[in-house]
């Protein structure tokens, strides 16, 4: 029998584009993921390259959650000539439909303001998908619930608990032969405050780990008490607090971790808006899961919507924080600032000194979250370069990632070493890191592979 064949098209090296083509020995393609590449110019520009396979070739798509960078290719696949199914749990059809159908309105909206005003080096600037693309890819969508056995082409598939956003899955394939592949995806915390943790690994033939903090520890404690102080500061002086935050999960996260901290009386009773009609969407969708097996247990619908949250849905709701009358935290979309309604916060209240911004996860090279992170004194929005007089608060701690201990730990629940182990989804100093970790504590192989590598299974 021939050997299957895995193609690392995305996810290699780097924090963004995961895309895995697994080649199969009667003929099947399954792609694992099928994400957005997102920040430096050069990685977005491989989203208008040419899939290196015809995409009415492949079989099925498998997806493991709902983030752009692991299902924001989607409809450009789908537009290139894909038609098969697309496997995931219900919850991540349903958050996909919101992420993709925002992500087609960003592109309209960006290359609509581009032509506009000029900045495009495009002529003219067109969208990478628009909504006709989504929707037919929406049709595509095929869900299966946590642990129902399918069969995708020659393959077998389950789907685990991932624990990182709702919906996530790790993804077990068994292959003809009896040979087992697994993909993490994104692999969640055991102390995420609003998802129970990831199912255990078992074991497999072939793993696929992301690395996403593979040389970091989060300190949840810092991340609290940072986040509190950061409100405190920046309310004393007359400021507002703008967190870019990811509409799915984190903006759920940081909505409960606020009502904490107003609880405690750790922070004033400010005002507080979400100003993100993809996020709020996305909440109304964790409403709706509350008491299911991926949520814990107690918890209550006033945990993510309470009395006090301010929610801005219009454009002009929207303007009408960017100047505040007093001090406010406002949390918008998108969590890398790389889009979205959070631009327009930033291009005003950047050059306030008054103001903080408050990073809550991981920023990706080349997205303006991570060069604020990095410390940069100006961005450029929308055409135009902003001063950064405003203070930049990096919490890490809130991000929904596995750390490397916490990746460590889960791998130990296997019962058997896996023939390799590639870590995929980290730029190249984290899954270094977890490599030699994997290796060195588990006696495990493992490897990084690079863009376009190929392996047999």
């Amino acid at each position: 029998m021939r050997s299957a064949r895995l193609t690392f098209l995305g996810g290699a090296g780097i924090v963004t584009g995961s895309k895995f083509l697994l080649d199969l020995p009667g003929g099947g393609r399954i792609l694992l993921d099928c994400g957005l590449f997102q920040g430096q110019r050069e990685l977005r520009r491989r989203n208008w390259a040419t899939f290196p396979v015809p995409p009415s070739s492949v079989s099925a798509v498998v997806l493991s959650h709902a983030h752009l960078d692991h299902c924001g290719y989607l409809p450009a696949l789908v537009r290139q000539g894909f038609g098969g199914p697309i496997l995931a749990t219900p919850h991540t059809a349903r958050l996909a439909a919101i992420v993709l159908n925002d992500s087609a309105r960003l592109m309209a909206d960006e290359a609509e303001h581009a032509n506009a005003h000029g900045w495009s080096r495009h002529r003219p600037a067109v969208p990478l998908y628009d909504d006709k693309d989504v929707a037919a890819t929406l049709n595509l969508f095929d869900p299966i619930e946590h642990e129902q056995p399918a069969d995708v082409s020659e393959a077998r598939l389950r789907l685990h608990r991932a624990g990182h956003i709702l919906g996530s899955s790790w993804c077990e394939l068994i292959l003809p032969g009896g040979r087992t592949l697994v993909h993490t995806g994104d692999l969640g915390r055991p102390a995420h405050p609003l998802l129970n943790p990831p199912a255990p690994f078992a074991g497999a033939d072939v793993l696929l780990v992301e690395s996403t903090y593979g040389n970091r520890c989060h300190d949840d404690t810092h991340a609290l008490w940072g986040l509190a102080m950061a409100i405190n500061r920046t309310v004393h002086r007359g400021g507002s607090v703008l967190i870019p935050a990811f509409a799915v999960d984190r903006t759920e996260v940081i909505i409960y971790r606020i009502r904490e901290l107003r609880h405690c009386g750790m922070i004033p009773d400010v005002p507080v808006y979400v100003d993100s009609p993809m996020g709020l969407a996305a909440r109304d969708v964790y409403l709706e899961a509350i008491g299911s097996p991926e949520l814990r247990p107690g918890l209550t619908r006033d945990a993510l919507d309470p009395p006090w949250l301010r929610e801005l849905r219009t454009k002009e709701e929207s303007m009408s924080v960017n100047d505040p009358d007093r001090p406010s935290i406002i949390i918008s979309a998108s969590g890398m600032a790389s889009g979205g309604r959070v631009l327009h916060h930033l291009r005003h209240l950047l050059p306030d000194p008054r103001m903080t911004v408050v990073v809550v996860g991981f920023a990706a090279l080349g997205t303006r979250s991570r060069d604020l992170v990095d410390g940069a004194t100006s961005l450029k929005i929308h055409g135009h370069y902003v001063p950064v007089r405003a203070e930049v608060v990096n919490l890490p701690g809130f991000s929904v990632h596995s750390d490397a201990g916490e990746t460590i730990a889960w791998l130990r629940t296997a019962d058997r070493a896996p023939e390799a182990t590639y870590v995929v989804h980290g730029e190249p100093g984290a899954a270094v890191a977890l490599r030699d970790r994997i290796g060195a504590e588990l006696g495990w192989l493992a490897v990084v592979p690079r863009t376009d590598e190929h392996v047999l299974l």
